[in-house]
């Protein structure tokens, strides 16, 4: 997993699409302010060795487990605490609020060379984003 704590930091990024979805959400967030990991968050971008298991330990994010109601994905009874999961064309996306203010965590998932499991949770919640929607 690759954090990203700040829009200077998004040219780690190999892939050019995924790059320009985190630059784009980081010029969204900050809206113009410096950028401030307790107000804006951060971005990270999953790799080919990341697990659900592995992402949730190191990000202490509930992706794979329900806090509610103690499920966990594949439980058919599961559903993500994430704030959206959205599919686009070379990546999903899943974004977790903290604060009323908008700090978070948002996760970008290529969609080729993820671990199964990973590709799996977010094909059954994702959401087309709204440029496939309308395509």
């Amino acid at each position: 997993m690759i954090r990203i704590r700040g829009p200077d930091q998004a040219r780690r990024i190999s892939d050019p699409d995924v790059r320009r979805l985190v630059e784009e959400r980081f010029a969204q967030v900050c809206n113009g302010e410096p950028y401030d990991s307790d107000v804006h968050g951060e971005m990270v971008v999953v790799e080919p060795s990341d697990t659900l298991q592995s992402l949730e330990g190191e990000s202490g994010v509930p992706i794979a487990s329900n806090p509610f109601d103690d499920t966990h994905f594949p439980d058919p009874d599961f559903v993500p605490v994430c704030e959206y999961l959205e599919e686009h064309s070379h990546c999903y996306e899943m974004m977790f609020l903290f604060s009323d203010d908008g700090a978070g965590i948002n996760f970008f998932i290529p969609r080729q060379g993820i671990d199964a499991d990973v590709l799996a949770l977010c094909a059954r919640f994702s959401v087309r984003a709204p440029e496939l929607a309308q395509s």
